[in-house]
């Protein structure tokens, strides 16, 4: 981005700054992260558990054209990114896309978008620590201990990490992300050197013909390619890290766009390159749910230990996620518990800044998928992936529609677009919130864990409803007392 774009967008800011409604969730954070962490979230959230662990089921079941699937969903991701990056230029926010639902579609936007964003990453930690306790029992050493223990004690340790302060935070998600970059960029470049030399990959010579002779692009026909969409989206879901984490860093107008850029060809790259060089390397049914697809390659390619650091990055990969997901639902409840529509001990905050009480909430939900493990060890991971999905997908909905009204707002005269924008508006937003229904509705088609995942959205819906009217008083009264009707008596 230039220079004068940057200035542009500092000037943006500046002037809407004074017009744009405070958020006072915002209050007592410090701004310890800076640019290279903010970036390094970025590219960590297009990093993660999805790829590591979720590819290689999904390529036994989609076959190659997974890589187009996950062409197709990075697309509609960057564009929810960048209708985020442009709220978060409009008005930086710790309480991100809930902040922005309160003040473009009302506290029952803002209620709707911050607990299903809370029932994203509390079904994403337990998916991460199962993620984590699989990994694990990789190695012989922890091949005896239960699945559940393992996911108990990776919870307590990134627990305990994320409650120490936001600039800790900041430096593991770097160092997380420099290792997961690292790993993947050597990961494909061993590819490359097997393709290019035809070196056998567990009897499997690499190349064109491994596709040729298992069945093609679409080996088990276009339908399962469709089913594992909301998988896919599910590998996107931690994208939208970036506008939490710029409320926690000093100058969001410099970083913030140049994040959001770089995201596409990370997507490229990374997921769509990884899985063409998987393709070719090895036949779809080579790889399987319970062993990351990197680990699969690596480990038959007569480098025993090559196998064992790829586990110990993909598990450091889980934990990054875990991290991550404790941290952006502390932000957002407690944007929501200052608003009054969620408990008010999720807005309590500790010495180092840190609003530990939505972490611990979240904690506690993770506790549940501790039991997941232990009673459907085999299945935990695909059950929680499915109900994640639908957070993901009501999450990034949300966002697109409420940008769709800081649209309108902005051509009424009422608020003022920064220069960095999304761009196709409004046809972007409507185009990606029906691509976003329509993962939803092909759910339908799976019998075995997508039509059951469909059938909780009643459920949730009610859950919402009933939530809403125990909260909604308390809600309007928070209102009150910040447009200061009320008399002190009252308060």
């Amino acid at each position: 981005m230039s220079k004068q774009a940057v200035d542009t967008a500092q000037a943006a800011v500046g002037r809407d700054a004074a017009t744009a409604p405070a958020d006072a969730g915002d209050a007592g954070y410090s701004k310890d992260l800076k640019h290279r962490h903010v970036n390094m979230i970025a590219i960590g959230g297009a990093i993660g558990t999805g790829l590591f662990l979720g590819a290689g089921g999904r390529l036994n079941t989609a076959g190659p054209a997974l890589a187009l699937a996950y062409l197709v969903c990075g697309i509609f991701a960057f564009f929810v990114v960048r209708a985020l990056g442009e709220l978060v230029l409009y008005r930086p926010s710790s309480g991100s896309f809930v902040s922005y639902a309160r003040e473009f579609l009302g506290e029952k936007g803002a209620y709707v978008a911050g607990w299903m964003y809370f029932l994203n990453w509390s079904t994403t930690g337990i998916a991460d620590i199962t993620a984590i306790a699989l990994y694990a029992h990789y190695w012989s050493l922890f091949t005896s201990v239960p699945q559940w223990l393992l996911a108990l004690v990776a919870l307590g340790v990134v627990l305990a990490v994320n409650l120490i302060s936001v600039k800790i935070f900041g430096e593991m998600e770097f160092w997380f992300s420099i290792v997961k970059v690292t790993t993947l960029v050597a990961f494909m470049l061993i590819s490359i050197w097997l393709l290019a030399t035809r070196h056998p990959v567990g009897g499997t010579t690499p190349g064109t013909g491994v596709l040729a002779d298992h069945g093609g692009v679409l080996p088990h026909g276009v339908m399962p390619v469709v089913l594992v969409m909301q998988g896919v989206i599910f590998a996107y879901a931690a994208l939208e890290l970036v506008g939490v984490a710029a409320g926690e860093t000093s100058e969001p107008e410099k970083v913030v766009p140049r994040a959001v850029n770089s995201i596409m060809w990370r997507v490229a790259v990374f997921y769509v390159g990884s899985v063409v060089l998987l393709a070719l390397l090895l036949p779809g049914s080579a790889y399987s749910a319970g062993e990351s697809p990197f680990v699969t390659v690596l480990s038959k390619i007569g480098v025993p230990a090559a196998g064992d650091v790829m586990n110990l990055v993909v598990l450091t990969a889980a934990m990054s996620s875990l991290n991550s997901g404790l941290y952006s639902t502390g932000r957002i409840l407690r944007s929501m518990s200052t608003a009054g529509s969620a408990p008010r001990f999720t807005g309590r905050m500790n010495r180092s800044q840190v609003p530990y009480g939505g972490i611990l909430l979240t904690c506690g939900v993770c506790v549940l998928g501790v039991g997941l493990n232990y009673l459907v060890p085999a299945d935990a991971f695909e059950i929680v992936l499915n109900v994640a999905s639908l957070g993901v997908v009501s999450t990034w909905v949300i966002i697109m529609v409420c940008h769709l009204a800081f649209v309108r707002r902005a051509k009424e005269g009422l608020v003022t677009r920064p220069s960095f924008r999304l761009p196709g508006s409004p046809v972007t937003e409507v185009v990606t919130i029906l691509f976003l229904l329509a993962v939803l509705g092909l759910m339908w088609n799976d019998p075995e864990v997508g039509r059951k995942t469909l059938l909780l959205v009643p459920l949730i819906a009610l859950l919402l409803v009933g939530g809403w009217f125990r909260v909604r008083g308390r809600v309007a009264r928070n209102a009150d007392d910040a447009r200061g009707e009320l008399p002190d008596t009252a308060r």
